[in-house]
């Protein structure tokens, strides 16, 4: 049996990604990335069971960092306007230091292989955001949602604010980048949204 190479399997890994940011899962296959990687197709046997392991891994792994650096320095307990806040920064810096991680996560997003990675970050992450949200309406910080509509009211205007800015530019300028004036005053808004 053949043994992991770290550097091989770092960028098997790097060309993956690519791959799927430039192609879409549709043009992804496992023949496609061994040339990409320089390797032979049975190489990636060794890492992976096969195609759809092999972006199973990739995704959420890229999903569980993504999750543990949100959550950097938040606990439960916190003010929810604080931990908002801390959530958003974490979450800004990861996205713009992990572009082309965060289009691949995109991608599998609208496939039937997110199913798997949802249900891990839910395992993972759930309790603690959960408790962060339950402390935040029973002090009256917030108002009770169903998690959709409080998820959409939270994030979606920070993720919107964040693709903007890796195209380039919005609907009504050419050009757009994201910057600290913007995503704090998006923020503010986000907040008194979901104040009771």
């Amino acid at each position: 049996m053949r043994t992991r190479d770290t550097n091989k399997e770092n960028s098997i890994r790097k060309q993956a990604i690519e791959m799927v940011v430039k192609e879409g899962l549709d043009g992804f296959s496992m023949q496609k990335l061994a040339k990409a990687a320089g390797v032979s197709p049975a190489t990636l046997y060794i890492y992976y069971k096969d195609r759809e392991d092999l972006i199973n891994q990739i995704a959420t792994e890229i999903s569980l960092r993504l999750m543990e650096s949100s959550l950097q320095g938040i606990h439960p307990k916190m003010s929810f306007a604080d931990g908002m806040e801390i959530q958003w920064k974490n979450r800004l810096k990861f996205y713009l230091e992990n572009m082309d991680e965060m289009e691949f996560i995109e991608q599998i997003r609208y496939s039937p292989l997110y199913e798997t990675i949802r249900q891990v970050i839910r395992q993972k992450f759930g309790d603690v955001l959960g408790s962060f949200v339950m402390n935040a309406i029973n002090r009256g910080e917030m108002m009770p949602l169903p998690f959709e509509v409080y998820w959409a009211i939270a994030f979606a205007p920070l993720y919107q604010l964040i693709k903007f800015h890796s195209q380039g530019r919005s609907h009504a300028n050419d050009e757009f980048t994201i910057n600290d004036e913007m995503v704090n005053m998006t923020l503010k808004l986000v907040l008194k949204a979901l104040k009771p």
